[in-house]
């Protein structure tokens, strides 16, 4: 069974940082791609970025963009979020995704793209 694990998640003030991992159980990231969600309290999912398999190109939600850095490490098939310049407003639940990456077919932060989900982490950013 394909499951995924985040962890990392925690309380920071405003203006901090914190760093989400993100690990593939049953599978490799080989052939995935793989993305972040974060929900917050009442609202809808809602995709904060992603990695195309086939190139490894990048997309990131504008709310994020220029804070927040997306990478994997194949070698030790971990995907990680490193969030800077946190806000109160990235409070949330982040989920890591992945799914089967298509032929020529990039990335995209769509929730009902992905088909496999981890159970998530709680990110609060409070003074």
């Amino acid at each position: 069974q394909l499951q995924l694990v985040e962890s990392g998640g925690g309380l920071a003030q405003p203006g901090g940082s914190l760093r989400l991992s993100c690990v593939p159980s049953g599978f490799t990231w080989e052939g995935y791609h793989i993305g972040w969600f974060r929900q917050a309290p009442g609202k809808e999912r809602q995709g904060v970025s992603c990695i195309t398999h086939t190139d490894g190109s990048r997309v990131y939600s504008e709310s994020v963009k220029g804070r927040f850095t997306v990478s994997k490490d194949n070698t030790k098939n971990i995907m990680y979020l490193q969030m800077n310049s946190l806000r109160a407003e990235d409070t949330a639940v982040y989920f890591c995704a992945a799914v089967v990456a298509k032929f020529g077919e990039l990335c995209v932060l769509q929730r009902d793209e992905y088909a496999y989900w981890g159970q998530g982490t709680e990110v609060t950013v409070s003074s």
